[in-house]
């Protein structure tokens, strides 16, 4: 997913598109010949044999992606606005694309445990 955020931390909107697993999933369940790959950065853009040929087009096609959106989120935003890289799978999207000013692949958990412990402490004081 791709979310904005103003600097004060309100959320503006986002956009929602299927995942790099779900697209490497769909590619091993519905094209029966082709074999289950890691989501590693191949040799070459140009795939010699069919694993690199996927790991092309799942590792750059997804950073292809992400630069779109993140063209067209900056169009509405302004040229200054900073883009970070969340979830597990940031480090790899990273390694296809130079557009991300920052990579923090556990935000969303540091975020979770930050809430928890907010409330938690908020329940024993009462």
């Amino acid at each position: 997913t791709f979310e904005a955020v103003t600097a004060a931390g309100e959320y503006l909107g986002g956009a929602i598109v299927p995942g790099i697993n779900i697209s490497a999933d769909a590619l091993y369940q519905r094209a029966t010949k082709l074999p289950k790959v890691d989501l590693a950065r191949p040799p070459s853009a140009i795939g010699r044999n069919t694993i690199h040929a996927m790991q092309s087009g799942l590792l750059y096609g997804y950073a292809s992606l992400v630069e779109g959106m993140v063209a067209r989120f900056k169009a509405e935003l302004g040229p200054e606005t900073k883009v970070v890289g969340t979830g597990g799978l940031a480090p790899v999207i990273a390694e296809g694309t130079d557009i991300l000013d920052y990579i923090e692949p556990w935000l969303t958990l540091e975020g979770l445990k930050i809430i928890f412990e907010t409330t938690h402490a908020a329940s024993v004081n009462r």
